[in-house]
């Protein structure tokens, strides 16, 4: 044998010895660089589950598999959450142009995941719902008479708290809480801590989109009036309750 092929016969030998050697990575096992996992679950999981629940039920944030939520806040909505997060509240910025750490791209794969599993648009087909902005302002003077039909039995008289539920007209909460939250809290409810949702309240009469924007014009007309520097702060566009629902 010439020393050329016994060179290539060691360098065969040599290549195969390191391919077949224990504890050798295989071609799957390759690590991801992190901007470029599109995977849901593992993007839900690392980003979402930690406040949102495993399985998107809620824990220290409230839920985002609640299809009345999902009925409510489009693609767009959820997309401006996930990518600006909710000033003053627990829920940052994930999109990288943000400051998180997250792409465009995956950004969108969560939006898409969670539509995907959670939402059940087929319950709301026949069903009114109410809308998820207002279309025009409440009036708080009516709104107080919702609130007695409709929410009083559980928050007591005057929304200062009763056997069943908390008050809503804490001032510390209302100052910390935005309009669009508040809405959205009437509209879902919080089903993890047994509040129903718009229709739940009277048994065969919902609310209506017009009573929604009363009784939330009310609450709102309960939070106490900022001076000096904070009277500047638009409370209608940012929310510091845990999970910023929005």
């Amino acid at each position: 044998m010439s020393g050329r092929a016994l060179l290539l016969v060691v360098l065969v030998s040599a290549v195969w010895a390191c391919d077949s050697a224990p504890g050798r990575p295989t071609a799957h096992s390759e690590v991801i660089a992190p901007n470029k996992v599109v995977d849901f679950a593992v993007l839900y999981a690392t980003n979402c589950a930690g406040c949102h629940g495993g399985n998107g039920s809620g824990g220290a944030a409230v839920g985002l598999a609640d299809p009345v939520y999902l009925a409510i806040a489009d693609d767009a909505t959820i997309r401006r959450v996930t990518t600006h997060g909710v000033p003053g509240t627990a829920m940052p910025p994930f999109a990288q142009s943000a400051g998180g750490l997250l792409t465009d791209e995956q950004i969108d794969v969560i939006v898409k995941g969670i539509r995907a599993r959670w939402a059940k648009p087929q319950e709301f087909r026949d069903t009114h719902v109410p809308p998820y902005a207002a279309s025009a302002a409440g009036n708080p003077t009516r709104g107080a008479d919702v609130y007695a039909g409709y929410c009083a039995s559980c928050h007591g008289a005057g929304g200062r708290g009763g056997d069943h539920a908390s008050s809503i007209v804490d001032a510390a909460y209302l100052a910390l809480v935005s309009d669009q939250s508040l809405r959205t809290a009437v509209i879902v409810g919080r089903p993890e801590m047994g509040a129903p949702d718009w229709r739940g309240n009277v048994p065969g009469k919902p609310l209506s989109a017009d009573d929604v924007a009363d009784v939330v014009a009310w609450m709102a007309a309960q939070r106490p009036r900022l001076s000096g520097a904070d009277a500047g702060s638009d409370n209608t566009t940012g929310s510091k309750i845990a999970g910023g629902l929005q």
